[in-house]
């Protein structure tokens, strides 16, 4: 704390490297957190409308979790186990297995390959490689599907790709639904392309694809989309992989961001939200007789977090025994989308919004607006951050268990401010 009792930030502007970036953006010393609200160390409050970048889908600190993760660390149990066995790992896959994807008509194997979103995509490439003997990936435009070389390689960010130093091959981005005007005209060319011996496409091993762009501006593909692409999928015997690290765990409704299409991926990488309790967690799912890994084919120092299933058991029968989140998700992204309407029919064509669910985003013409939005909105004690290619969306990936009052207060300070900055904007 400095002299007059607010944050010291020095020593991580001393120490700290130049690649920190939320921080920048809010220049506070977090402390503590409850539900949908941070509390800094000097004792203000923020209402959290960014939810840990989607990794925390049921709020900060759930009592019923953190009972149980000090039950376990408190009993000494095992914390760090790479692949062996454990009560903590069994009792995880049982109840993914009863809650989740039985529940679905789903069959998957799963597997862990390291603790992060990126570990989860980039054991999904490979795999569909080793299984296909092919080495393209076809991605979509707008793409972000982590920041190792294999995920960035199919992510469409400029800025991040330039990150990687090298060369970033094997993957050919095709157009996201809207990109281009229409189901037919995106999977016709697609279509063409993958039949014509003469296009230049080498036959790829797999599609990957997000079911809602969250870091390329909160872009959901309609559900006639995605099922044609699984239908392109199954004409040319392409696998179909998923990427649920960010709309996954409920954020858009349903547990999977892919039931609402009626499809079912051939692999799924998920992460973020499926530890629970915001402790690092990754899967990858996949069909039964894709499992073609040799033992220590992938794997990693970290992909048995105990405390992660400890907390993960405990959120998924919790949330997901019913449907009353599912319910209260969607009827909360339906709330949202009224309460913002009255905007897109004072500055027509200046703002737009969308999403699916509790993935909502408000998009400006302007990208410039938006960044005045979230500054206002944190002068407000209102945490929000930007996406899209030119950060010119406005994203809400408030915890899913926020109460009336919370998204009321939220969402009124961010309509005060994004009502502001049209109005000044159009009488500039």
């Amino acid at each position: 704390m400095t002299a007059d009792g607010t944050s010291d930030i020095s020593a991580f502007e001393k120490h700290e490297s130049e690649v920190r970036s939320y921080s920048r953006n809010w220049p506070v010393v977090f402390d503590t957190a409850k539900g949908a609200t941070l509390t800094t160390e000097d004792g203000v409050e923020y209402l959290d409308f960014f939810g840990g970048a989607g990794a925390l889908n049921y709020g900060h600190n759930d009592d019923d979790m953190k009972a149980a993760l000090l039950e376990y660390v408190q009993r000494d149990g095992i914390t760090h186990s790479l692949d062996k066995y454990t009560p903590a790992k069994r009792r995880f896959l049982e109840a993914f297995q009863s809650v989740i994807i039985e529940p679905r008509g789903l069959d998957y194997k799963v597997m862990f390959p390291g603790p992060t979103g990126t570990n989860a995509v980039e054991s999904a490439l490979k795999l569909a490689r080793k299984v296909t003997g092919r080495e393209a990936i076809i991605n979509f435009t707008n793409s972000f599907h982590g920041m190792t070389l294999g995920s960035l390689a199919v992510t469409g960010n400029s800025m991040k790709r330039a990150g990687a130093g090298v060369p970033l091959v094997h993957a050919t981005p095709m157009p996201y639904d809207n990109y281009l005007e229409g189901v037919e005209s995106d999977f016709k060319w697609m279509d063409r392309l993958l039949e014509d011996s003469g296009s230049g496409l080498n036959k790829p091993a797999a599609v990957i694809v997000e079911c809602v762009q969250g870091e390329g501006g909160i872009n959901a593909a309609r559900a006639d989309w995605l099922r044609a692409l699984r239908d392109l999928c199954d004409r040319h015997e392409l696998l179909l992989i998923v990427d649920e690290v960010q709309m996954g765990c409920g954020r858009t409704g349903e547990f999977f961001s892919f039931e609402f299409a009626g499809i079912k991926p051939d692999i799924v990488a998920i992460s973020k939200s499926i530890g629970g309790y915001g402790l690092p967690l990754a899967l990858t799912l996949f069909r039964p007789e894709l499992d073609e890994w040799t033992p220590g084919e992938h794997n990693g120092t970290f992909r048995g977090n105990n405390m992660a299933f400890v907390t993960a058991e405990v959120a998924l029968r919790k949330f997901w025994s019913d449907d009353t989140l599912e319910k209260r998700t969607l009827e909360n992204g339906r709330w949202l989308r009224e309460k913002f309407a009255p905007l897109v029919e004072k500055f027509p064509g200046q703002v737009e919004l969308r999403g699916r669910g509790m993935a909502f985003g408000i998009a400006f013409t302007n990208p410039e607006l938006s960044e005045q939005v979230m500054k206002e909105c944190f002068d407000n004690h209102l945490l929000v951050e930007t996406a899209g290619p030119q950060d010119e969306v406005v994203k809400f990936l408030a915890p899913l268990i926020i109460t009336d009052e919370e998204r009321q207060r939220g969402a009124d300070i961010t309509y005060a401010a994004v009502e502001r900055a049209l109005a000044h904007d159009a009488a500039a």
